[in-house]
């Protein structure tokens, strides 16, 4: 959405994103908080948690298996990578932040299928990707996307992946560790 379109959340996923602004903007009228809102599109990166779409495709593929997908995988998602969500958020800090309970957008302006990152990811690790289709959730929408409220520049998708991939196979100390929970015995989706 534009910063100023009213918020429709139709899951009770995006309404907890929707009351977490709702929040931020009550304490602000009410205490005077001084707060920006900044909405960033899904994040990846060196880091992120193994049970989430991108690292998890990382990790089951270098054990050689299955990787969930909800659905027909044909949901669209904006990608931004880590790293360029905390350099616009320093700069929306530092150049344009009202401080009044403020929105900025921050999609990664890059939209592609689950799947198709899936396959991408595949094809930067050089190796085959099985794919297992799994029944989608209850409410889940088909694209996330928005228009950006700040001009700035992003990491190529491709570029982002492939730093991604890396970092998970030169840290395998961070990730192997949690080998051991559910979402990597069972062929569940990321939750």
């Amino acid at each position: 959405p534009q910063r100023t379109s009213p918020l429709r959340p139709s899951s009770p996923y995006s309404a907890s994103k929707a009351s977490a602004d709702m929040f931020v903007k009550a304490y602000v009228r009410t205490y005077g908080v001084k707060a920006v809102i900044v909405r960033p599109s899904n994040n990846y990166g060196p880091r992120q948690f193994p049970e989430k779409l991108i690292p998890k495709t990382i990790i089951r593929t270098l054990l050689g298996l299955p990787i969930p997908i909800y659905g027909d995988g044909k949901q669209e998602r904006d990608w931004i990578y880590v790293e360029d969500t905390a350099r616009i958020i320093a700069d929306i800090i530092e150049k344009f932040a009202k401080w009044d309970g403020d929105v900025y957008n921050l999609p990664g302006k890059q939209v592609m299928t689950n799947l198709s990152v899936v396959m991408t990811i595949g094809e930067i690790m050089g190796r085959e990707v099985r794919v297992k289709f799994v029944e989608d959730r209850p409410g889940h929408d088909r694209r996330y996307c928005m228009k950006p409220s700040i001009e700035y520049e992003v990491t190529p998708l491709r570029e982002g992946l492939k730093k991604t991939v890396e970092w998970y196979l030169n840290n395998k100390w961070w990730w192997e560790p949690m080998l051991s929970d559910k979402f990597f015995k069972d062929d569940l989706p990321w939750r």
